[in-house]
């Protein structure tokens, strides 16, 4: 069986299977899809499948807008699978439970030859698919996965030495130079959809409710966060009229600068080689924002081939391992300090106000994700790991390569890191980033009356601009937990192990 598949192309050769299983993980949509692709080119019936795996969904809170995202995109999947096909019987087949069990069991009762996937790179995800390859070999049952996650994977874009990269800009100029229109193009699936085949009467089921499965509904639709393939269409078609600006709008929370599609590429309801499609001949073209925005896509390329490529940052060790010598708060006094960092109660307004946000809604802004992650480290002298736990908990866009990239990166300790010298100021970039203080005014009210010149270091305000305002520092706001040009000293110390051992012979 194995020679029906050759890797060098990745792709099957033309010899058709009867019946085929697609899995679904982080693919949530029919369009431009890799496994469904291939299932049909070379099945003559096909079925897919999702299975909410209590393996991952065990350790999640009761209530987390990412299940409930994943939900309401199945029903979009299931809907679309029934359309393509044209028979009321067709569409998604849910199971709910372990999934390395369900997927074999599923295998076995359809009587498919071969299970179709796409990668999913990290290291619990590898894990299982090893296991489930080995069981559904087992019963002679072949699984194949593909490339969809990403533009370019693993050991794709290597540098001159055949070595993986470790700095973004020399990777990002290979991957650049790499791209091709070929890599870009999408996988047709409607001209092939005539294989999707009716579902079995006992698995012919709705997808199935939050309460089914043990959970309880969000404030998602209150937040009106656009879920499924549709959702990512409409954000994608309204950043496209926005794209030019991005370079000038990213970096303030106040003002509609992201794409907002982060949440949708986590999951994948939109495929990124669509987006790059878009982004990149409007970057040959001469566009300063598509060019910065592909250069974000490219990020996220990166940051999947570093965890593949050092799996030692998948298991909470620092890319320099010279970082795991630095010693941080501890005790105690940590807790309180990381509690006021979590609940918002660290009296600088900018870093209270992104907390807030994420809280609140799941979503924080890029830049400001920067701030907090530099004040919870940098200012407070808490280790990363704890800041990671934390967004890998509440983030709608959770995904272990980038948040484990990005707390590196402000941590100094990744690669292509921030010197760690180099120490955000919360008030300058609260100065900078919203000026106006509309951000710190939407999530942070019980401030909005201070002049805005007061209002991103209010314990520096004026008493009579205090008592108009109603606020009493240490009251109706806290006053900071720290100060910022003593913590600075603090980690400056706090670092120079890391400084002794680049400079030991």
């Amino acid at each position: 069986m194995a020679a029906l598949f050759d890797p060098t192309r990745q792709t099957l050769m033309e010899t058709p299977f009867s019946c085929g299983l697609v899995w679904l993980r982080r693919d949530l949509r029919v369009s431009d899809h890799a496994a469904l692709h291939h299932a049909l080119k070379h099945c003559q019936r096909v079925h897919v499948v999702f299975v909410f795996d209590t393996d991952i969904l065990d350790a999640l809170p009761r209530a987390d807008r990412r299940v409930e995202f994943i939900r309401e995109s199945l029903v979009e999947v299931d809907a679309q699978l029934r359309s393509l096909a044209g028979h009321p019987q067709a569409g998604l087949i849910v199971r709910h439970g372990v999934a390395k069990d369900k997927i074999v069991k599923l295998a076995q009762h359809l009587q498919a030859q071969v299970v179709f996937a796409n990668h999913d790179d990290e290291p619990l995800a590898l894990a299982r698919d090893i296991q489930v390859r080995g069981h559904l070999a087992d019963h002679g049952i072949v699984l194949h996965t593909f490339k969809d996650h990403v533009v370019f994977e693993r050991h794709e874009v290597l540098t001159q030495m055949a070595k993986p990269f470790s700095v973004f800009t020399p990777y990002k100029n290979a991957w650049l130079k790499k791209v091709t229109s070929e890599d870009l193009q999408p996988f047709e699936v409607a001209s092939l959809a005539k294989r999707l085949a009716p579902r079995p009467d006992d698995l012919a089921h709705p997808v199935p409710s939050l309460g089914d499965i043990g959970f309880e509904p969000t404030n998602l639709q209150a937040l009106k966060i656009p879920t499924g393939e549709s959702g990512a269409q409409a954000l994608l078609q309204d950043f496209l009229t926005r794209i030019d600006q991005y370079e000038d709008t990213r970096n303030f929370p106040a003002v509609k600068g992201p794409s907002y599609l982060s949440v949708h590429l986590r999951f994948g309801t939109v495929s990124i080689r669509q987006l790059a499609r878009e982004a990149h001949p409007r970057m040959l073209a001469g566009s300063v924002g598509a060019s910065v925005w592909l250069s974000e896509l490219i990020w996220r390329d990166f940051y999947v081939q570093v965890l593949h490529n050092f799996a030692h940052v998948g298991r909470g060790q620092s890319f320099k391992p010279d970082y795991d010598t630095i010693h941080w708060e501890h005790g105690t006094h940590a807790h309180k300090l990381f509690d006021a960092w979590c609940e918002a109660r660290t009296g600088y307004p900018l870093v209270d106000a992104a907390m807030r946000q994420i809280n609140q809604t799941g979503y924080m802004h890029n830049r400001l994700r920067m701030v907090v992650a530099s004040f919870l480290v940098k200012d407070l002298g808490i280790d990363w790991r704890w800041g990671e736990k934390y967004f890998a908990t509440h983030l709608n866009d959770f995904d272990l390569s980038a948040n484990n990239g990005g707390w590196q990166w402000a941590s100094s300790s990744g690669c292509d890191a921030q010197p760690y010298f180099r120490i955000f100021n919360p008030i300058s970039q609260s100065e900078k980033f919203d000026p106006e203080g509309k951000f710190i005014r939407r999530y942070v009210p019980e401030l909005a009356e201070l002049p805005t010149a007061a209002l991103h270091a209010p314990w520096l305000a004026k008493p009579m601009e205090l008592q108009a305002a109603g606020v009493v520092i240490g009251k109706t706001y806290p006053a900071p937990i720290v100060d910022h040009a003593e913590a600075r000293e603090k980690t400056l110390a706090r670092y120079a192990v890391v400084k002794k051992s680049a400079e030991s012979p």
